[in-house]
């Protein structure tokens, strides 16, 4: 069903946060720093696939995304509703059902027998595609699910992800350059705010995380070997 609210963007931001906060999807520990994909220690890590856990936080979320891509990107801005493999499939999914259109999902790689596709689903060179994920961090691995798109004959312009990291300046000029325009729920910072304000983390680890994220870059280069 297609959600009719709009919450304001800052009411859905501190939701966001606490729904994440509330599941315990949100992990600190600035003792013994997470290792991100990159490589790099970071003192906090968010784990938005346990979302699909919760049904009514999971529903009220979508409710949410669907929302903002509406309010931002337009009402019949979209005909076919993207998931990159593999934690944006079933929010695709939800966001697919709310806004009544086809859904498909992008591979983050060839399959490497049959079809050798990347594009999963019925999805044509008029389509208009929304890339659904479940995060972003710096926005690059988006790039590549958006090419794969386009490769059809597609036009994709938009993607939207329930968490944003928020502390990287470089991310939205990646997607930018590239043609694509970020939607998103919430980042670091709402949480941060959320978590202080709940007092989910004690003191010293809030300081730190809050350290991290106001120079992230300069925080991992300290910590490093």
């Amino acid at each position: 069903m297609l959600p009719t609210s709009f919450p304001p963007k800052d009411e859905i931001a501190r939701l966001t946060a606490r729904m994440l906060l509330e599941i315990k999807a949100v992990h600190f520990n600035a003792a013994e720093p997470y290792t991100l994909a990159s490589g790099l220690p970071s003192p906090t890590y968010i784990d938005c696939r346990k979302l699909i856990s919760y049904p009514r936080i999971r529903s009220t979320l979508m409710d949410f995304l669907t929302c903002t891509v509406m309010r931002d990107a337009g009402f019949e801005a979209f005909t076919n509703i993207a998931g990159g493999e593999t934690a944006g499939i079933p929010f695709a999914a939800m966001v697919a059902e709310r806004m009544d259109l086809p859904m498909t999902y992008v591979r983050k790689k060839p399959k490497g027998y049959g079809r050798n596709a990347r594009i999963e689903g019925v999805m044509d060179e008029s389509d208009r595609v929304l890339l659904v994920e479940d995060l972003t961090t710096d926005g690059g691995s988006k790039l590549s699910f958006v090419d794969a798109i386009r490769n059809t004959g597609a036009s994709c312009g938009h993607t939207a992800v329930i968490f944003y990291y928020g502390i990287f300046p470089e991310t939205e000029k990646t997607l930018g350059d590239h043609g694509v325009k970020l939607h998103s729920l919430c980042t670091w910072h709402d949480v941060l705010a959320e978590a202080k304000a709940s007092e989910a983390f004690d003191g010293e680890t809030l300081s730190e995380v809050e350290t991290f994220l106001n120079a992230p870059r300069e925080w991992q280069e300290a910590r490093q070997g």
